[in-house]
């Protein structure tokens, strides 16, 4: 063979380089933002809510107390080779990189050229409260990818015709159904929009109710499940309500936290996603989403809910703004953008596991940036609430295994463990496999229909409790230490672990106390 006919290493670069040249941008910014999120997966142990669902998965069921089963079964599927914070955060690293490249592609389904999906999709990748709902496995880590998903396949529909799109936008919500049941607060506001504007056209199509159809069906068995049992789920928010757990605040406070927590630098984007479908016609056929957002605003205002029940709207309206802004001086647009991801950049350590607890806590004080508690239980957070319920977990497991094992085997066989919440509950039950701990009992939420589990009440080593209270019903109670460590929540920290003896009456008659949904 003629050595000249062989390609040089000169002709192999610059074909290499043309190929990464036809990589779309936002691919490459969904690759960025995938190695930051697996990176850091695993800097911080398990999130309170992380482990919770980890024990429901193990209990497979249609539906629990306070969420539907997808959710608990993912994460329990993650930890089948043993506990390990950065697989459990797998999925969650996908939502993130799922959701730039389908911003992306919702802004050129609207007519926006390679610089419009480029701004959606770093938008949607930089936005701080994004990048906090895709820090840990959770319900609400699949809402903005679901939500958006849901949003561009309703528009493919009304913008190109297409009827194949509401099956899937219908596959969405159900699916989505079976993870959060939050994506009522976009489902509702959208068909407002659709009814109100010239999308109303798709009301006519037969595949638009067999959609409908199809998110009823893969939704029902959770629904099923929640009615059998008496609606546990509307009753725990019925109890946020009347305790008022959650901080919505005036509109005012409530809009300014949804303006710094998406940055504030690019409020220009999903504020123009909302005005320019009336102002400028080629987004005409949008207008369905803005009427969106003002409707979901509305809807989880009025129902008092957290100031990231709405988040999930925002990536819809980024991909929509995307495609106004791009029309703006490429050196104004290159500076806004960059701007905005020096804030991102500043904000980062807040909602990325980035900085140890010592140097978060400094870096917090230093910056004034520590964002105000939305619930009850998130005041007093030495970090943020979800970076403080992180730690201290196995501590907790370690020192009740300790007590657990200094029984003698006699008594241990009966002792029950019980926990005030379900966070040290479930942090009993995934860690304590490894010292023999038995399945840990609680009153709240979907513990408490778990039961005492044929346990009388003979001995308890009861964690977090009041010794005071329990003495009244106990023959004698023995306060043997207590669990915490720096930064945890504060009332995870300083707490007693005592043993009830002799409980005057048998644990499953006054189960029924123990109950709390909330």
């Amino acid at each position: 063979m003629n050595d000249s006919a062989l390609p040089t290493t000169s002709t192999l670069t610059a074909t290499a380089a043309d190929r990464v040249k036809k990589i779309p941008a936002e691919w490459l910014v969904a690759l960025v933002i995938g190695l930051v999120h697996l990176a850091v997966a695993g800097r911080y142990d398990i999130f309170r809510n992380e482990l919770y669902f980890i024990v429901c998965g193990r209990h497979p069921d249609f539906g629990f107390v306070d969420q539907p089963p997808l959710v608990p079964l993912l994460a329990a599927a993650t930890q089948l080779l043993g506990d390990n914070p950065w697989l459990l955060r797998l999925p969650a690293v996908a939502a993130a990189v799922g959701l730039v490249i389908l911003a992306a592609s919702f802004a050129r389904l609207l007519g926006g050229n390679s610089t419009a999906a480029f701004i959606a999709g770093v938008a949607a990748g930089i936005a701080p409260a994004l990048i906090a709902l895709t820090t840990t496995t959770t319900t609400a880590t699949f809402e903005p990818i679901a939500w958006t998903a849901f949003a561009y396949f309703l528009t493919r529909a009304v913008v190109q015709g297409d009827r194949r799109a509401v099956l899937w936008a219908g596959v969405v919500a159900g699916m989505a159904m079976e993870a959060k049941y939050g994506i009522a607060f976009w489902l509702v506001p959208l068909g407002i929009g659709v009814l109100l504007t010239s999308a109303r056209r798709i009301l006519a199509w037969p595949a638009l109710w067999l959609g409908a159809l199809v998110a009823l069906l893969l939704a029902v068995p959770s629904l099923i499940w929640q009615a059998v049992h008496g609606w546990p789920f509307l009753e725990l928010h019925a109890n946020h309500l009347a305790k008022g757990a959650n901080f919505t605040g005036t509109p005012i406070r409530f809009e300014i936290m949804q303006l710094f927590a998406m940055n504030i630098l690019l409020a220009p984007l999903w504020i123009a996603g909302v005005v320019a479908p009336f102002l400028w016609s080629p987004l005409k056929s949008a207008r369905f989403l803005s009427v969106g957002l003002v409707g979901a605003t509305i809807l989880v205002f009025m129902a008092h809910g957290k100031d990231y029940y709405l988040f999930p709207v925002y990536p819809s309206l980024f991909a929509v703004g995307s495609v106004v802004l791009a029309r703006i001086r490429p050196v104004v647009r290159t500076m806004w953008l960059a701007a905005a991801v020096i804030v991102s950049l500043i904000v980062a350590p807040i909602v990325l596991p980035i900085l140890d607890p010592s140097a978060l806590a400094a870096y917090l004080s230093f910056s004034h940036l520590a964002p105000p508690p939305s619930e009850a239980a998130a005041v007093g957070a030495p970090l943020t609430q979800l970076f403080s319920d992180e730690l201290g977990w196995r501590d907790l497991e370690k020192q009740v295994a300790s007590v657990y094992r200094s029984l003698p085997a006699e008594e241990r066989s009966r002792t029950a463990i019980l926990a005030a919440d379900y966070g040290e509950a479930a942090a009993l039950d995934v860690y304590g496999q490894h010292d023999g701990l038995p399945p840990a009992l609680c009153g709240q939420n979907q513990y408490f229909l778990w039961g005492a589990r044929g346990y009388d009440g003979s001995t308890i080593i009861h964690v977090n409790g009041d010794p005071n209270r329990w003495r009244r019903g106990c023959e004698s109670v023995e306060v043997v230490g207590k669990f915490g460590v720096p930064y945890a929540m504060p009332y995870e920290d300083a707490r007693p672990i005592f043993i009830c003896r002799g409980l005057r009456r048998n644990l499953s008659e006054i189960w029924s106390r123990l109950k709390r949904y909330e």
